[in-house]
């Protein structure tokens, strides 16, 4: 459907079809008609390869000028936006004796995890619609809360730079907890995320590499194509199947019978 072949090589051709004219070069014992159905073979063989080979090329070449660049931009811009997030959270945190840095829920200071987990949860059990509202600020993040209708959660968005979700669940401190762990996780998402772009750098010189391999079997190709055109002219195969079909079957026809005779 896409005019582009599926496989990179196959083992079996389908049967071909024996024209006129092989038929009367194969009755006749001539030597050269099994080479040239063999090189039939050999040359369908070869020009599938070289298909998928071409097939193949193409999708590489969409992958470098497309694909690559689009995914490099993304992780660029996941990068940046994952240094600034650590740098916002390291300026923002500013922990007391209970390792607890103060969080802000609807305009109010919390300096303790219990009384800031009591408020999420309140306003949780306060919200009428599942659309987002603000929540308040932590860590130098702001918070957004939603109600996740399918799925049946609350969700606390952290907004940065970029944006990380953090589903809630019933326990006061387990809420904080969760919200902290996100936040302690952008260093390993940020060394991720350089992982994943290395890897996309590194597919494109690979594929740069590809790109420029020829058919390896072009030589082949080209040697039992020519030598297939000597044996179809030798055997007189390169004339239309009606020519030959018309020429022999010519001799064969009888002779036109006589009109009857009129009655008498």
């Amino acid at each position: 459907m896409t005019s582009k072949s599926p496989v990179r090589s196959a083992e079996d051709i389908d049967e071909t079809a024996l024209s006129y004219a092989e038929i009367k070069a194969l009755c006749t014992g001539n030597p050269y008609i099994k080479e040239k159905m063999d090189l039939d073979i050999d040359v369908q063989r070869l020009r599938l390869l070289k298909s998928a080979h071409l097939s193949q090329r193409y999708s590489l070449e969409d992958q470098i000028i497309k694909e690559f660049p689009q995914q490099i931009r993304s992780y660029e811009q996941m990068i940046a936006g994952l240094e600034a997030d650590i740098a916002k959270a390291a300026e923002h945190t500013h922990t007391n004796e209970d390792g607890f840095s103060t969080m802000v829920v609807e305009n109010i200071a919390h300096d303790s995890k219990k009384a800031a987990g009591s408020a999420i949860l309140e306003v949780c059990a306060n919200m009428t619609s599942p659309d987002p509202i603000p929540l308040g600020r932590y860590r130098g993040f702001a918070m957004k809360l939603h109600f996740d209708s399918f799925a049946k959660d609350y969700i606390i968005t952290l907004q940065g730079e970029l944006s990380y979700p953090v589903t809630l669940g019933t326990d006061i401190f387990g809420n904080i907890q969760r919200l902290d762990n996100v936040i302690t996780s952008l260093s390993d998402r940020l060394k991720n995320c350089r992982t994943l772009l290395a890897n996309v750098q590194e597919q494109i010189e690979t594929a740069k590499v590809e790109l420029e391999k020829p058919f390896p079997q072009e030589d082949e190709l080209k040697t039992k194509s020519a030598r297939l055109d000597e044996l179809n002219i030798l055997l007189n195969l390169d004339k239309k199947e009606n020519e030959i079909i018309d020429g022999d079957l010519a001799d064969d026809v009888p002779d036109k019978p006589p009109a009857d005779r009129g009655a008498r």
